[in-house]
């Protein structure tokens, strides 16, 4: 299997359609003119291995005996991380709002959980995950994302394998809201 590096997996993001141009409405509320639909390289698992694999390659080893991550976009990819690192994986999901476990998943006091998450940009969903892990007395002693949009602090070391930086802009303050550019929503949270 070739390993894939940050500069063959931006390739790959811009072969697969997943690298968008236009004015886009982030998870995060946040507006910017490029995003990375996390589904073109989550829909190809032989692709997805490897990302992967180049991922965890850029990671020292952390024994851990868990992968935990969000749902909905976060789950296939944590379902492979922890695959391939011969662990459970499990994820966690909003109730009313509210990020927790469910259908019976949960940490053992002490569990050493690797949080995982395709793309970061303010860190709010991987900071999520890591505060339900914590609560049950887990241990994070890592998260592991894809493709980093920003650097951000999530309280344990992170760990990515595309730094992609991108502009951002709060809606008050986006230049193509300014000029009248049409807005689209592709993000998970806002689906109808």
């Amino acid at each position: 299997m070739l390993l894939l590096t940050p500069e063959t997996l931006l390739d790959e993001l811009r072969a697969r359609g997943a690298l968008l141009e236009g004015h886009f409405r982030l998870s995060s509320g946040r507006h910017s003119n490029r995003f990375v639909q996390k589904f073109r390289f989550l829909e190809d698992p032989a692709f997805l291995e490897r990302v992967v694999a180049a991922l965890f390659a850029t990671m020292p080893q952390l024994d851990v005996t868990c992968v935990v991550s969000a749902a909905v976009g976060g789950i296939v990819l944590g379902y492979e991380a922890g695959r391939q690192l011969g662990t459970r994986a499990i994820f966690v999901e909003k109730e009313s709002g509210t990020p927790r476990f469910r259908r019976g998943f949960g940490v053992t006091p002490g569990e050493r959980v690797l949080v995982v998450e395709d793309v970061i940009t303010t860190g709010l969903s991987v900071r999520e995950v890591i505060d339900v892990v914590l609560a049950e007395g887990g241990v994070v002693p890592a998260a592991a994302v894809v493709v980093a949009r920003s650097v951000v602090d999530v309280g344990v070391p992170l760990f990515a394998l595309l730094d992609l930086p991108m502009e951002s802009y709060e809606p008050a303050t986006c230049p193509q809201c300014a000029a009248g550019a049409p807005l689209d929503e592709p993000g998970s949270r806002f689906l109808r």
